[in-house]
């Protein structure tokens, strides 16, 4: 019995033994490793410091800095035109001839007249001198050398009015021959030569065709066109001279940017930077410094007119070539730079996602100064030599790990 009881036990004690052995297996079993989530693909750049000129644009227009249309100042045939159509003429040069025969003839009667004048006032000056002689030896009356001092008044009149008369022929004479007023570049003739024109600015047919009846009662003609007379108005004049070389670019800003600008340049006293951009292609076509400001603000759109002067060597602009406008403010010297990409917004304000030494992101406020189309200029926060994530930002959280990509410039690139 003591021996069946010993081995009883002995069978207990075994199988609480291998019971504990399973409880302690099941109860130690490893717990399966979490697995490591995979980094996420950003595109990132290192923060870096430059000089970053500030400037704002707007939407211009070329236009001549000086256009003059050239009117005939006297009325006659005209003889010639002197000049080549779009091609450059000297300030001076001779651009068409008018008739100058009834000018010359008009130029010798004055003078004629004029030394008839002068012939009977000297007479009368003589006359005068012997009445006052013989008023002195009280040889005849007093009134007598009063009327004759009057008569030279007279004459001196006459004189004087001969004079301005030949100073005026002389002068429709000089107008016969028509100058250009400032050198610049012709445009297309406005009229041909043969045709009548007035100092009105119309021009009758008299070569060509019949004309018909402009504004000012006169029968005009076509300008250039082989010819043959217009059923429109009459021309205007003989050609448009437009000074481009230097040019004008004129364009508008709003009030607030205005008192800016004044702020700045002491009142327009200074002058500014400007640079005019192709529409099409954004191509830079010229520089130019901007110095004339309009007088007053414009109360239909609130905004100031500015004209900036460009020196167009290239004749890259144009008049009436509308342009983008870039007007460069001022520079702002070493200052921390990174893409406006980078900047994000959140609940607090703006923040970068900042790549550590770790590879994770953290979301770092910043302060932005200023942002020039694609560049931020940053205050604080950032430093220069950090990676901030430009792009992949929208699956990010603080303390995620990113793997840096290139860009897709420069894979296109390799």
């Amino acid at each position: 019995m003591a021996a069946r009881r010993r081995f009883r036990w002995g069978f207990v004690a075994l199988g609480v033994v291998a019971v504990a052995l399973v409880l302690w297996v099941v109860l130690h079993k490893p717990a399966a490793k979490k697995p490591i989530p995979p980094a996420t693909p950003v595109t990132a750049v290192k923060a870096t410091v430059q000089d970053v000129p500030v400037s704002i644009t707007a939407l211009g227009a070329a236009q001549a800095w000086q256009s003059d249309a050239i009117l005939a100042q006297v009325s006659g045939t005209l003889l010639s035109v002197a000049f080549k159509e779009g091609t450059q003429v000297r300030k001076g040069q001779l651009l068409a001839q008018i008739d100058p025969a009834p000018y010359r003839a008009a130029l010798t009667q004055a003078r004629g007249a004029l030394l008839r004048d002068q012939a009977l006032l000297a007479e009368a000056r003589l006359d005068l001198a012997r009445y006052q002689t013989l008023s002195a030896q009280d040889s005849i009356a007093r009134q007598q050398v009063d009327t004759q001092a009057a008569l030279v008044k007279q004459d001196e009149g006459v004189v004087l009015m001969d004079e301005g008369a030949v100073a005026a022929a002389r002068v429709n004479l000089d107008r016969c021959g028509i100058r250009s007023p400032v050198s610049g570049r012709t445009g297309v003739r406005l009229v041909d030569p043969g045709n009548l024109v007035s100092a009105s600015g119309s021009a009758v047919a008299t070569a060509s065709g019949g004309g018909v009846t402009g504004a000012s009662g006169a029968s005009s003609s076509s300008s250039s066109s082989g010819g043959a007379a217009s059923s429109s108005a009459s021309p205007s004049g003989i050609v448009i001279v437009n000074q481009i070389q230097p040019i004008a670019v004129t364009f508008t800003v709003p009030q607030g940017d205005f008192q800016h600008l004044t702020d700045l340049t002491d009142g327009f006293r200074k002058p500014l930077a400007t640079e005019a951009l192709s529409q099409e292609t954004g191509a830079s076509l010229g520089t130019g410094t901007l110095s004339i400001a309009d007088n007053r603000v414009d109360p239909s759109t609130g905004t100031v007119q500015l004209k900036a002067k460009f020196d167009n060597p290239g004749e890259r602009l144009w008049p009436g070539q509308f342009v983008n406008v870039r007007l460069t403010l001022q520079t702002l010297s070493r200052v921390t730079t990174i893409p406006s990409s980078a900047v994000n917004q959140g609940p607090n304000g703006a923040f970068a996602y900042v790549i550590g030494a770790d590879g994770k992101v953290a979301a770092q406020p910043i302060k932005v100064a200023w942002t020039q189309g694609a560049t931020a200029v940053i205050a604080s926060g950032v430093t220069a030599g950090q990676s901030v994530v430009t792009d992949g930002q929208l699956t990010l959280k603080p303390g995620a790990r990113v793997k840096i990509k290139a860009p897709a410039a420069a894979k296109a690139r390799s």
